[in-house]
């Protein structure tokens, strides 16, 4: 078998922004790195590079950029702490991303084993010794070796797409629901957006709560007979719809279609390209005007959620991590 030669024009124009874009949809969650410096003083910067490598020995490893202005610190360090961050602590995130002065004075934190400074209230914690620095292109790996951990029950603040991901928001807009709930999915296949033929109109996938599949009046079971195998990703709009007993929470997930290879059964599926949407047969106000922040917010690769009613609320666009 012949390999293929590498093309070097594809090289040339390989687009970064691009790439960029495309490593944003990979999941993260957000850390800040420590250690403490030759003078004696505490050093410490945002970063969501961060992975487990080994569990015998205990490994874990962060990238640091060349061009950071942490890199010869770090490069040379012999040792060094991570604190994963908890979804309350965003403020701790923007502060270690700046280039604020006094950054330790800002935040609550303390020393372990080797004395890297680690953040207090963080919902997992990493105290190191360097096991091994490796040139990584742009960047260096700083591998460490774990001698001292913590971990707590917070949920972790998570990062996508350029912004940061709240994990425990659906459940507590569930719970807060109870019984008044409806849960859609704003669904996309790779042909386009799942749509369902109702004699109301086009609507989305909607059950009156999110679980289990086995009742058919959840999303889930509405899903599982439709014959549409979906990962929700998160949530995406939270509004109060209607008014005095009628009223009601809606609740909407984004998320995908699993693609089996099969055809689906189910004739009320239709798959509709993003850009060629009827919006004339979208009878629910709410659910067009939603579906049109999505599809602007989809081109611009930039989420936000959406919290209040069908007359009023505020997309809630959150800060970067750098």
């Amino acid at each position: 078998m012949t390999e293929p030669k590498f093309d070097q024009t594809a090289q040339q124009t390989f687009d970064l922004a691009e790439f960029r874009r495309a490593l944003g949809a990979f999941v993260t969650g957000v850390t800040v790195v420590t250690t403490i410096q030759p003078d004696g003083s505490p050093r410490g910067f945002t970063a969501n590079s961060f992975t487990s490598v080994s569990l015998d020995p205990p490994l874990i490893l962060v990238c640091i950029a060349k061009t950071a202005s942490s890199y010869e610190v770090f490069s040379q360090t012999r040792h060094f702490a991570v604190s994963v961050l908890a979804e309350d602590q965003k403020s701790v995130s923007g502060v270690f991303a700046s280039k604020a002065a006094d950054k330790f004075a800002q935040v609550a934190w303390q020393t372990r084993a080797t004395g890297a400074p680690v953040v207090t209230d963080a919902a997992a914690t990493f105290d190191c010794t360097t096991h091994e620095v490796v040139d990584a292109g742009d960047h260096i790996i700083l591998i460490g070796r774990v001698v001292d951990f913590l971990h707590t029950s917070s949920s972790p603040l998570g990062y996508c797409r350029g912004a940061y991901v709240n994990f425990s928001l659906s459940q507590d807009a569930l719970a807060a629901a109870g019984s008044r709930t409806q849960v859609g999915a704003i669904l996309e296949h790779r042909d386009g957006l799942v749509l369902l033929d109702t004699p109301k109109g086009l609507q989305l996938p909607t059950g009156i709560k999110l679980e289990p599949a086995s009742d058919a009046a959840s999303l889930r079971g509405l899903l599982a007979k439709l014959g549409l195998e979906a990962h929700l990703d998160f949530i995406f709009a939270v509004f109060e719809s209607g008014s005095g007993p009628a009223s009601s929470v809606q609740i909407y997930y984004r998320g995908r279609v699993i693609d089996s290879g099969t055809a689906w059964m189910d004739s009320t599926i239709r798959i509709v390209p993003l850009a060629q949407i009827p919006w004339n047969e979208l009878r629910d106000d709410a659910v067009r005007s939603m579906l049109e922040r999505y599809v602007r917010e989809r081109s611009e690769d930039a989420f936000g959620i959406y919290v209040g009613d069908t007359e009023a609320g505020k997309v809630q666009t959150l800060a970067l991590a750098h």
